[in-house]
């Protein structure tokens, strides 16, 4: 028995005939990777800004509550500002770009609620050149009661905090 192999057959091992059918799949599954990678860095880049914006809004709203007493309400709006955008660069990125809102008076009496929003704009990771890049707003709020029992406040009419 004489058993040739023919170069015609399925069986042969050389050339890119089986390649062929391949190629769209792997352009098409780096395209998916990509597009995916895409998803995840937006994601990502929201919930980082709202980690840095709560870190902004809690610090903000501690040094207004921590200030020394007699700080008029200007200074303690610079001192809220000054902190969130330390806490904001803190986190890596740009100092001025969140915006600080006292929700109430800033006033350092007694059992007085201090609440600071923050606000960021955060801006999608696209690939460039292929539309205009959709820009998210990214808010927090932090809340907190000055010390009823601090020293230096006034004294006079207070008659507890209710607690």
């Amino acid at each position: 028995m004489n058993h040739r192999h023919d170069p015609g057959t399925a069986s042969s091992t050389t050339g890119e005939a089986g390649f062929v059918a391949g190629l769209e799949a792997l352009v098409f599954g780096v395209l998916i990777c990509v597009i995916g990678t895409l998803i995840v860095l937006n994601g990502w880049t929201v919930v980082d800004a709202k980690f840095a914006s709560n870190a902004a809004a809690r610090e903000a709203v501690r040094a207004v509550v921590e200030a020394p007493a007699g700080t008029h309400t200007s200074e303690l709006q610079q001192r809220a500002t000054n902190a969130a955008h330390q806490a904001y660069a803190a986190h890596g990125h740009a100092p001025g770009s969140v915006d600080v809102t006292p929700e109430g008076p800033l006033t350092l009496e007694r059992c007085s609620k201090i609440s600071i929003a923050t606000t960021v704009e955060v801006a999608s990771v696209i690939v460039p050149g292929l539309m205009d890049t959709p820009r998210w707003h990214v808010s927090s709020r932090y809340q907190q009661v000055v010390d009823p029992f601090r020293s230096g406040l006034e004294v006079e009419g207070w008659d507890g905090c209710g607690f």
